[in-house]
């Protein structure tokens, strides 16, 4: 694989600073200038989307049959520049070229933003959260407001124990999915877009077996799923996989200590971490996408805590339509014969307005 491109010095670098989590991943070695590697030509066989996340639909608390006029807006405001995106120009900072039509739209969890919160108060604004994404998004690129098919997981917002209103809605839409695998709890799923795999796992991958321990955050059996969808669908054919889930992974890289009272206060247990990272061992990922820290990163995760030099490449996109600030942003990915590459579009004005990022992601991908 080739190495991945460098991050603008200032692109988001108060973010990331603010935020204290991967602040010596911006030194992560094996980065090479966007010169070296530039995106090649579209071919007729390349494949495009987006990956979004953190959209968190908020309701007004006081009247919760409506939706906060914040979140109304930059919602509504993401929409509309998803729609408008195809056949646009993107500039030479950011690689060049123009947008391709889009196959569909990756949302990385936490759809609505009360999902996590108990109470009658509480259940009327999730419903009031989840209909509006609805009506936004739909499904397959014809009910909402969204001309794209949405491929939503979910995430701590929308339910850290695998209960209430989003997830029971999300395996309804998951029962109505073109999908080749789905999971016996109806929450994960994969598909094909032509040569390339997509499996979409919730909010952490898990349950290790062998460590019993309860979970902060409900795996769903995503491990599970994840290991027998990888065996039938790509087995040993080199075929090129990409991965959502929701929570980042680095920080959870730890070892393994079974039952080890730390675990507990835990989004991820490290004892999954491991075992995740070790039933992708063997197969062609280029990409795993997640939300969750509300930062865009690029990195490559080799099992460890570290950003690595190889490893398998994780792609953190920013909150996409968070109602409190204007700061937002999602990745528009191209996947040809022999490169992927990704680039974000942001704004500065909760979508007002937007622009593409002065820089650029590109990697080579093996014959499979």
């Amino acid at each position: 694989m080739q190495p991945f491109l460098p991050l603008s010095p200032a692109d988001h670098r108060r973010r990331f600073l603010q935020q204290g989590l991967f602040t010596a991943a911006l030194a992560s070695p094996g980065l090479r200038p966007i010169a070296k590697a530039a995106p090649q030509p579209t071919d007729a066989s390349s494949l495009a989307f987006c990956v979004i996340s953190d959209t968190h639909y908020f309701a007004n608390a006081e009247s919760p049959g409506e939706l906060d006029e914040r979140s109304l807006k930059v919602c509504s405001r993401l929409v509309d520049t998803l729609n408008h995106l195809p056949g646009t120009t993107i500039p030479n900072l950011a690689g060049g070229g123009i947008v391709q039509p889009l196959r569909g739209i990756i949302h990385a969890g936490d759809v609505i933003d009360s999902g996590d919160k108990r109470g009658q108060i509480y259940e009327k604004m999730q419903r009031t959260e989840w209909e509006a994404f609805v009506a936004d998004f739909g499904l397959h690129g014809t009910e909402g407001r969204l001309r794209f098919p949405i491929f939503e997981l979910h995430g701590n917002h929308d339910s850290p124990s695998g209960e209430g209103l989003a997830i029971e809605a999300m395996r309804e839409r998951t029962a109505r999915r073109k999908c080749l695998s789905r999971s016996a709890n109806g929450l994960h799923y994969s598909w094909d877009w032509g040569p390339i795999h997509f499996i979409q796992l919730g909010i952490v991958v898990g349950q290790d077996r062998s460590n019993p321990q309860r979970r902060r955050y409900h795996p769903m059996d995503s491990l599970e799923f994840l290991i027998g969808d990888l065996q039938q669908y790509v087995g040993d054919s080199g075929r090129p996989v990409v991965i959502s889930h929701h929570v980042d992974i680095l920080r959870y890289s730890q070892s393994c200590s079974v039952n080890n009272p730390d675990n507990l206060g835990m989004e991820w247990n490290p004892c999954d971490v491991q075992a995740y990272y070790r039933a992708l061992t063997g197969y062609q990922i280029i990409a795993i996408f997640h939300g969750h820290t509300h930062a865009r990163q690029v990195l490559r995760w080799n099992g460890s805590s570290k950003a690595a030099q190889e490893g398998f490449p994780l792609w953190n996109v920013d909150n996409s339509s968070h109602f409190q600030g204007g700061h937002q942003a999602f990745f528009y990915v191209e996947i040809g014969t022999q490169q992927l590459t990704v680039r974000e579009c942001a704004t500065q004005d909760a979508w007002e307005t937007s622009h593409w990022s002065p820089t650029y992601w590109s990697q080579a991908l093996r014959a499979g």
